[in-house]
């Protein structure tokens, strides 16, 4: 599991807007595998079998092994790469994106077509919202009750996220701290008590926040 923080979509939704008399709707959905992708991008075909084009995108992969962009029938480099590019603009990871285009009589070119399916996802980005995942390292501290006071206080004036407080015969915080920053976390809680506390370390896990440009 990578230590960085990355960004990805907030859900699965879709947008729509109306170009030029032409109807775009753009679907998301967050993906681990290509496999999931595909399908995802076919399921769209299905349920819109009859539009004039699906054109997707997608990124995939904790070093964003897997990229594919597709123009489902438009001009060459006028659909799918820009919508890829908007994806890798907003440096987010397993996402998938199809645009649907049901053709309303007038030819945008060009140059219209890539602002048109670009605009489409960048637009669809903003109203489905993108949160940065944070790998952090859950920590438990237990001490005597005598420390009770100074830990918690310390704890709720860090940057560090306080859990949980178990209350036994000693006193256990449960607390999560950025994994690139789990060895300060220990030597400055080691430090607070003086080295009279008992530590471990436990399980990485994900949390997600709302992210805005």
């Amino acid at each position: 599991m990578s230590i960085e923080s990355n960004y990805t979509i907030k859900q699965s939704g879709t947008y729509e807007v109306v170009i030029q008399k032409s109807k775009f709707i753009a679907h998301f959905k967050r993906v681990e595998t290509e496999e999931e992708a595909q399908a995802f991008i076919q399921s769209i075909k299905k349920e819109h079998w009859n539009a004039t084009h699906n054109c997707s995108a997608y990124i995939i992969g904790e070093r964003n092994e897997h990229q594919k962009a597709n123009d489902d029938g438009e001009p060459s480099g006028t659909a799918g790469i820009p919508m890829l590019e908007v994806l890798r603009k907003r440096h987010l990871k397993d996402t998938v994106v199809v645009v649907t285009r049901y053709f309303g009589g007038i030819k945008l070119g060009g140059g219209g077509l890539i602002r048109a399916y670009g605009g489409t996802v960048s637009e669809g980005l903003d109203a489905i919202g993108i949160v940065e995942r944070l790998p952090m390292q859950q920590l438990t501290l237990t001490v005597d009750y005598t420390w009770i006071g100074k830990v918690e206080n310390e704890l709720r004036q860090s940057s560090y996220l306080l859990d949980d407080i178990i209350y036994a015969d000693l006193v256990t915080f449960h607390m999560s701290v950025p994994v690139a920053e789990t060895e300060e976390a220990l030597a400055w809680l080691t430090d607070m008590t003086n080295g009279q506390g008992q530590l471990q370390t436990h399980t990485i896990c994900i949390i997600e926040r709302d992210f805005k440009r």
